[in-house]
C-alpha cells in the first residue's frame, strides 16, 4: 500500500481538483446556537451520506496565485482534516485551513456526524470507529476526486485515522496523528494518570467525562491551551466546543473493546504530540510511534488543541514541510 501510495503522490494531479461538489447541499438552518462563521475564502458545504444523514464539511481552496507557483515543480495534495471529541470542522478552520490554503493546498474539515452542523444519527451516540471510517471514506471518494489526499486527525480524531488507513478505505498520499489517542485507546492514558499525577486524573475526568470544561474557564484551560492563551479566545472556543458536541463520537466501552486497531504497514505518517498535552501525555505519544515503526515528533510550547493554541503554527509548519518532504 506504502508503493502504491507514492505512485500516487507523484502522479499528475489535475490543476484543478474540485469542479463541482456533487452530493452536497448547502447549509439552511444552524444546528449550533452560536454557529462558526466562516472566514474569508471558506465555504461549508453538507455532504450527503448513503445513509442519507448530511456531513458537515468546511473547505478552502487554495489560492491560485500559490498554485500556479506549485504546479511547475509539484501537485500538492488536498488535505482532509479529522476532529476529536467535543470539536467540529471550525477547529481547522480557525487558523490550519487560511495557512495550507495560502501554502497551495486544498483543505477539506469534516464535522462528524452528531458534531457541529452535520446531522445526528439515531441512538446515543455518533457512531463507531468503523461507521466514522467509512463517513470519510465516502467523502473521500466522492469529493476528492483523482487525488488521494493527506488524512489528518486529533485526538480520537487520530485513532479513527488509525482504523481508516488499517483498514485500506481508499488510497491516502498520507497521514498525520496530532495528538492522537493511542492504538490502544485511551485506558492506558488514564490509568497512568491515576497513579502517578492523582490531582491530574481528577481534572481529567472532571473536566471530559464530566464535561467540566464547558461551564469552567480555568478547567476548559487547562485541559486543552497553553497557560499563555488568552481567556477571551479561551471563552470562545469553550462555547463552540459545548455546542458542537451532541453527542458523543463513540460508545467507549464497546470502543475499548475493539482495541487495538489493526496493525498496518502504511509507512507514510507523522506521529506528533504536544510537550503541553494535559490529555495525551508522553508514553501515548511514544506508544503510537512504536505501534507505526516512526520516530514521533513533540512540538514545544503547545497543549492538546494544537490547531487552535496560541502557537498554532508550530505544528502548522512542521506538517507543511513533513508533506513537503515526500
Amino acid at each position: 500500500m506504502a508503493a502504491a501510495a507514492h505512485g500516487c503522490l507523484l502522479a499528475s494531479i489535475p490543476t484543478t481538483r474540485i469542479t463541482k461538489m456533487p452530493q452536497a447541499i448547502l447549509s439552511k438552518e444552524y444546528k449550533m446556537k452560536a454557529p462558526y462563521k466562516l472566514k474569508q475564502g471558506q465555504s461549508r458545504i453538507f455532504h450527503k451520506l448513503p445513509s442519507g444523514l448530511n456531513m458537515e464539511v468546511i473547505y478552502q481552496k487554495c489560492l491560485q496565485d500559490d498554485k500556479s507557483k506549485t504546479q511547475k515543480s509539484w501537485n500538492p495534495p488536498p488535505l482532509v482534516f479529522v476532529h476529536g471529541s467535543f470539536h467540529a470542522a471550525w477547529c481547522w478552520a480557525e487558523h490550519w485551513l487560511p495557512f495550507f490554503s495560502q501554502n497551495g493546498f486544498d483543505s477539506y474539515a469534516l464535522s462528524l456526524l452528531g458534531q457541529g452542523e452535520s446531522d445526528a444519527p439515531e441512538g446515543s451516540v455518533a457512531g463507531s470507529l468503523q461507521t466514522h471510517a467509512a463517513d470519510i471514506a465516502d467523502f473521500i471518494q466522492k469529493q476528492t476526486e483523482l487525488s488521494p489526499p493527506v488524512l489528518i486527525g486529533h485526538s480520537f480524531g487520530g485513532l479513527i485515522v488509525q482504523y481508516y488507513i488499517a483498514n485500506e478505505y481508499s488510497e491516502l498520499a498520507g497521514a498525520v496523528l496530532v495528538c492522537s489517542v493511542p492504538p490502544t485507546g485511551n485506558s492506558g492514558l488514564v490509568w497512568r494518570y491515576l497513579f502517578s499525577k492523582p490531582v491530574a486524573a481528577f481534572k481529567v475526568t472532571m473536566s471530559l467525562a464530566a464535561k467540566a470544561f464547558q461551564t469552567s474557564l480555568p478547567l476548559c484551560k487547562e485541559t486543552f491551551f497553553s497557560k499563555g492563551m488568552e481567556d477571551h479566545l479561551v471563552l470562545r472556543y469553550q462555547e463552540l466546543m459545548r455546542e458542537s458536541s451532541r453527542m458523543p463520537l463513540f460508545d467507549l466501552r464497546k470502543l475499548n473493546a475493539s482495541l487495538p486497531v489493526a496493525s498496518s504497514e502504511f509507512t507514510r505518517l507523522l506521529v506528533m504530540g504536544a510537550a503541553d498535552d494535559f490529555i495525551v501525555d508522553e508514553k501515548g505519544l511514544e506508544e503510537t510511534g512504536s505501534f507505526y515503526c516512526v520516530e514521533p515528533v513533540c512540538v514545544e510550547g503547545v497543549a492538546h488543541d494544537m490547531m487552535l493554541d496560541s502557537s498554532w503554527e508550530k505544528g502548522a509548519q512542521l506538517i507543511l514541510s513533513w508533506i513537503k518532504s515526500l
